[in-house]
């Protein structure tokens, strides 16, 4: 009797025990769904009779290079069921890992402190209650939206399996495993718990470390996605068409690859970087823009506004979470760098804005720039390109590098050359020089009020407004600057014995390429007789200005002087007549 009593109870407590390591299986699902680096829905092969030991990890598109390093925490007897698997006989893969691990949740884990008295480890806990207690509390600050839809894909740097994962990769060896073309595969020598972590990434290229994977490895094998995201930059420039004059950069529409603007007009330029989707799991994460600004591009260095967008909603950065190197003569590159824990540590510009960084949220830095006297006439236009840094492990330091993204703003040039109309030589050397000055009467933005281009093809008042002048050796002359739009050419100075052209009007119309190079350059004019309009060069236009040979008199005089000529012969006959009759009238008298 007494021993069928013990037979019982030692039956009842295998059974409590199977059910409790049942439980514990679930480590997975508390250490795959909160899995420091990504559990992911782990798939199972048919045949569960087949011991493999192996784990195989898919990556994302782009991340083809990145390893992983796998270290056992636990030891265990791992079988599939119809619900998973299930691990019995949990051990500590070895005593002195076990030590760390406890020590970790107990001292690293800020939420510890926070657990009632019967909730804590005893002063010496067993793998298995470790185990256990893993199971309650991993999940409960697992990182992830609002309405739960990514609950538990990555972990945030409060959650104790953070803190077992940080204890694990400094007081373990790494197990070595197999890298595959498109998947990592890891087979072990003994089934139980695991951990997987980043290992080889390079700043040189797009990549990003995982959150850590926490897996059950045996039964079957198990298959895992790992949950990252390679962070992206983009670029943008606005067109001053769409420019909304009485609104700052978030109220501004219709951004663009490429634009076309006037010499020394601003414009506005964009970079816009996302996050890594598992951002929680950072403790600190640094984050670098880095962009190149042509030669012909001048920066304004007092127009840069950093803001961090969620949804459709913008919050600015305030400028002491950041830090800029502007552009130099010598080197035109501006960088904005985040300070301390990078955008961990970033605060709102406003005391009363509330700034929320996550990983669906975009870093927006917006800034001016001007083209200036050193801007380029080509297809390729004058270039704008930028660059990410980004911390690309959670487990490690390091930062990856993202791809280079880039946008052109284009202005254009008219090469004017002076001819005789009737025998088209060029009219060149002393006396036959020509000068111009050009009227801006419409740009992209619409009609302007009497302005003019300067010697740059800037836009200035009448008063400003610059004489281009004909060389004397080849009888061109280049007007720089010119945008998408009308303008008024004014002959101001004219060739010796040639007469003045009447002022004329020309409209320069560009089209591009999806890549933002200029595609095509058009510019027509409303007096053909006294212009031709040649191929472009580049952004470079051809117009030939002919010339009338003439007395040089003004019109005006030479209808003055025909008139005189008439108003003479009038007379004249009129006096002919006079004389004819008096004679007549003479010789009647005498008869009589």
């Amino acid at each position: 009797m007494e021993f069928e009593q013990k037979a019982e109870e030692k039956k009842m407590s295998m059974s409590k025990n199977i059910a409790r390591l049942a439980v514990t299986a679930g480590l997975t699902a508390a250490l795959s769904f909160g899995g420091v680096m990504a559990p992911v829905t782990m798939a199972f092969a048919e045949d569960a009779a087949a011991t493999t030991y192996s784990i195989t990890i898919n990556k994302i598109a782009g991340n083809e290079d990145v390893e992983y390093k796998a270290y056992q925490i636990f030891k265990a007897k791992v079988t599939d069921t119809e619900n998973g698997k299930t691990a019995q006989d949990i051990t500590w893969a070895n005593d002195k890992l076990g030590a760390e691990v406890v020590k970790a949740i107990k001292e690293k884990w800020t939420g510890y402190n926070d657990l009632a008295t019967n909730e804590r480890l005893s002063e010496d806990p067993t793998a298995q209650e470790v185990a256990d207690f893993l199971r309650a509390h991993a999940d409960s600050t697992t990182a992830g939206s609002d309405d739960g839809s990514i609950k538990g894909t990555r972990l945030a740097t409060n959650n104790v399996l953070y803190a077992v994962a940080n204890a694990v990769k400094d007081n373990a060896s790494a197990v070595d495993g197999v890298d595959t073309a498109n998947a990592w595969t890891f087979s072990a020598q003994s089934s139980g718990y695991y951990l997987f972590v980043t290992s080889n990434l390079e700043v040189t290229k797009p990549n990003t470390g995982t959150s850590p994977i926490f897996a059950i490895v045996g039964g079957g094998p198990v298959v895992v996605t790992e949950k990252t995201s390679i962070p992206t930059i983009n670029k943008e420039i606005l067109n001053d068409h769409n420019e909304n004059k009485h609104g700052g950069y978030t109220a501004q529409q219709g951004w663009s690859k490429f634009a076309d603007s006037q010499m020394g007009q601003e414009v506005s330029y964009k970079l816009t970087g996302s996050i890594a989707d598992n951002y929680a799991t950072y403790d600190s994460y640094a984050y670098k823009f880095t962009d190149t600004l042509s030669q012909g591009l001048t920066y304004d260095k007092e127009s840069l506004e950093v803001y961090a967008l969620n949804g459709q909603s913008y919050t600015q950065i305030s400028p002491k979470s950041y830090t800029v190197n502007n552009p130099t003569e010598d080197n035109n590159t501006l960088t904005v760098s985040f300070n301390d824990k990078g955008l961990k540590s970033a605060t709102a510009a406003k005391e009363s804005d509330t700034l929320n960084i996550d990983a669906n949220t975009y870093i927006v830095v917006f800034y001016k720039a001007k083209l200036n006297s050193k801007a380029n006439y080509d297809t390729a236009g004058n270039t704008n390109n930028v660059y990410l840094e980004y911390s690309n492990n959670p487990m490690a330091e390091g930062t990856g590098k993202s791809e280079i993204k880039g946008v052109t703003d284009h202005v254009f040039r008219l090469d004017v050359t002076k001819t005789d109309k009737g025998s088209g030589d060029v009219l060149k050397g002393e006396g036959l020089q020509a000068g111009f000055k050009v009227k801006v009467l419409e740009g992209d933005e619409g009609t302007l009020d009497n302005k003019w281009l300067g010697e740059n093809g800037e836009i200035v008042d009448e008063g400003q407004a610059y004489e281009f002048m004909t060389r004397l050796n080849d009888g061109k002359v280049y007007i720089p600057g010119l945008d998408t739009g009308k303008y008024q050419i004014t002959e101001t100075t004219t060739p010796t014995g040639y007469n003045t052209v009447a002022p004329f009007e020309i409209t320069v119309t560009p089209t591009y390429k999806k890549t933002g190079e200029l595609d095509t350059l058009t510019v027509s004019s409303n007096n053909e007789e006294m212009t031709t309009i040649g191929d472009a060069n580049g952004a470079t236009m051809s117009l030939t200005i002919k010339n009338k040979k003439g007395s040089g008199l003004p019109l005006t005089g030479l209808n003055g002087v025909t008139f005189t000529w008439i108003a003479g012969g009038a007379v004249l006959c009129i006096g002919v007549a006079h004389l004819i009759r008096s004679r007549k009238q003479a010789e009647e008298s005498e008869q009589e």
